[in-house]
């Protein structure tokens, strides 16, 4: 990718894991002059060979650019680099972009700290895995103050894929991290315990993945829908009530545990089926349990 305008950019990389190595190389193939530094050594090798510059201490780094990205394994880890004081007075005057997944009250504390030692911040998050970074299949959030997220677009550019600005509120992007991951982990443990049904059953997981895309492909229409009503207030369903739903999920709970098989994501689902139908709520559909999971 070699498209944007960049070539008289610089940026800096904090943190070379998987992600960090990814973003840094899209830097990279985007003609950004590139500083990386890790913790471990011996990371940026690959790194140093296609152009970057080894800081040799994270203050040199910062220092070396007006953008900083960092992506490390928590805001634990991010602090332990950042807040040191010679790097905190690096980073005077200069921008920093978290893409570190963690919590929505952790960024907005990085925040008040950044705001406080003169430090421009933005948080961020990542929603596809490293094989997309540098390509259009890319999806990138970012929350903080919008006129510093226009001034560094041109360089997060370089990352590929969709940059999408949720708003001021710095915590924002990663409340849809957290919403967006909570989708995805436990839709995959729905999928584990449904591989482990199967084969309890002498059905093999590859003759269960076609249909098992199948259910996937409702999904899309059924989340936009599921959107509409929970915004509006609307839960009425006459073709899947939860009376209908707790039936089916009592049948799962049911031959996974006689097979002896953990049934404990399903249980968790059904209680809260069964607790909207103990309300009144029996003839609504199952996202209804909304209001149940957040508090009055």
């Amino acid at each position: 990718m070699t498209s944007h305008n960049t070539a008289q950019s610089a940026v800096t990389v904090l943190g070379l894991g998987p992600m960090g190595r990814a973003l840094a190389g899209a830097f990279l193939e985007a003609g950004v002059r590139t500083t990386v530094w890790n913790r471990t050594p011996g990371k940026q090798r690959d790194l140093v060979e296609r152009g970057s510059v080894s800081a040799r201490s994270p203050e040199e780094a910062v220092g070396a650019s007006s953008l900083t990205v960092v992506c490390v394994v928590n805001y634990d880890a991010v602090d332990a680099i950042v807040r040191r004081a010679a790097v905190t007075d690096a980073l005077r005057g200069r921008a920093l972009v978290n893409l570190t997944a963690d919590t929505p009250d952790r960024a907005r504390d990085t925040a008040t700290w950044a705001a406080e030692h003169g430090i421009g911040y933005l948080d961020g998050a990542i929603m596809t895995p490293t094989t997309t970074i540098g390509t259009p299949a890319g999806v990138f959030l970012h929350s903080g103050p919008e006129k510093l997220y226009r001034e560094h677009r041109p360089t997060l550019d370089a990352l590929g894929g969709a940059h999408t600005h949720l708003g001021e509120d710095v915590g924002r992007a990663a409340a849809y991290d957290i919403a967006l991951l909570d989708i995805f982990w436990t839709a995959m443990a729905g999928y584990a315990h449904a591989l482990a049904v199967a084969r309890a059953e002498g059905v093999t997981a590859r003759e269960l993945a076609p249909f098992a895309k199948g259910i996937g492909t409702i999904l899309p229409p059924m989340f936009d829908q599921a959107a509409e009503d929970v915004d509006h207030g609307r839960f009425s369903d006459d073709i899947n009530p939860i009376t209908s739903a707790v039936s089916s999920m009592a049948h799962i709970v049911h031959v996974s545990e006689s097979h002896g098989i953990d049934a404990g994501v399903m249980r968790a689902a059904e209680g809260l089926a069964r607790r909207a139908i103990g309300r009144g709520y029996g003839t609504d559909g199952f996202l209804r349990t909304t209001d149940i999971l957040n508090p009055p």
